[in-house]
């Protein structure tokens, strides 16, 4: 199709030449036969003036020397849509590589701007979650966020990391750029579910097993964890598990969680009750059927749901 139109512009463009070459040899004839002397020839041969019946030529269509033959409109307009057609053709060819060149500059600008300018340096930290142990001041100090380097090649995740070493009652972080220069840290603290006696110090226990905070006086609602020499960290993890999944208001009747291995749990209560609990497996189930048989015979001296399905009790400890 593309030679096709090249071909019909090609011989319009002809066509255009070889008219405008008629019209120049026209004006040449007209200079050829338009003499200086233009008065009447007196002379030997100058043939009798005509006579009355013989005029000048009064030819409607004759053309008059020395003037430019008229174009015709359709000649005219087809000119035009000629050169309409080229200038197109050359604006299609500069638009590309403007637009290229526009992109390029675009391109250059943003990685100045990002990388070299001090528009978009670090310029402070930002920190965001409910924090009840730790401070916005201590996790800013501990971030040691870089200041006044690019904010886009910021390493985040040594902040992160520098975060979760240095508080251990921190249980999750995430970092993350805040446009334009600000480094944002959201916050989330542990959870204690429990409180431990380790080293004659009572430490903070959450759900997962860690151990990360010092109390002076254990704090009422949470049970204690009383593990024996030698209990390793796993029995610690089964053990919160076991404090977590306790309801509130029989956590409250907990005097303490006796951790001997991972499979051997056990629930002293305040009323010097006692509840053999076996390993973590099923603690969710294992509370709900304690809760039913509390109800149900309160005078037991004894719960055993080792085994959910078939819970055992009896009136004495032993």
């Amino acid at each position: 199709m593309g030679d096709k139109g090249s071909d019909a512009e090609i011989a319009e463009a002809l066509e255009i030449a070889k008219s405008a070459s008629g019209e120049r040899r026209l004006d040449l004839d007209a200079e050829v036969d338009t003499g200086p002397d233009t008065g009447p020839d007196t002379g030997p041969d100058t043939e009798p003036d005509a006579g009355p019946d013989e005029g000048p030529d009064t030819e409607p269509d004759a053309e008059r020397p020395g003037e430019r033959p008229s174009v015709d409109r359709a000649t005219l307009k087809s000119r035009k849509a000629f050169a309409r057609r080229q200038w197109r053709r050359r604006w299609l060819a500069w638009r590309y590589l403007i637009v290229g060149t526009l992109v390029i500059a675009l391109l250059l600008g943003g990685i100045w701007a990002v990388y070299f300018s001090t528009w978009l340096q670090v310029k402070g930290t930002t920190v965001h979650g409910p924090m009840k142990m730790t401070s916005a001041k201590e996790v800013v100090e501990l971030a040691a966020a870089p200041v006044g380097e690019p904010l886009a090649t910021a390493d985040l995740e040594a902040v992160q990391v520098r975060i979760l070493n240095g508080l251990s009652m921190v249980r999750s972080v995430n970092v993350s750029r805040e446009w334009p220069d600000k480094i944002r840290i959201d916050v989330t603290e542990r959870t204690p579910v429990a409180v431990v006696s380790i080293g004659g110090r009572l430490r903070a226990l959450d759900e997962t097993g860690s151990v990360f905070w010092d109390y002076e006086k254990a704090p009422k609602g949470l049970p204690m964890v009383n593990t024996v020499t030698g209990t390793n960290s796993d029995a610690l993890r089964e053990a919160a598990a076991v404090a977590s999944a306790l309801p509130a208001d029989l956590a409250k009747k907990v005097d303490h969680v006796e951790v001997t291995t991972v499979d051997s749990i056990s629930l002293e209560m305040h009323n010097d009750k006692r509840v053999v609990w076996g390993s973590s497996a099923q603690s969710d189930t294992k509370a709900d059927v304690l809760v039913a048989l509390m109800k149900a015979e309160p005078d037991v001296a004894r719960y055993d749901v080792s085994v959910p399905g078939q819970p055992v009790t009896s009136k004495s400890i032993g």
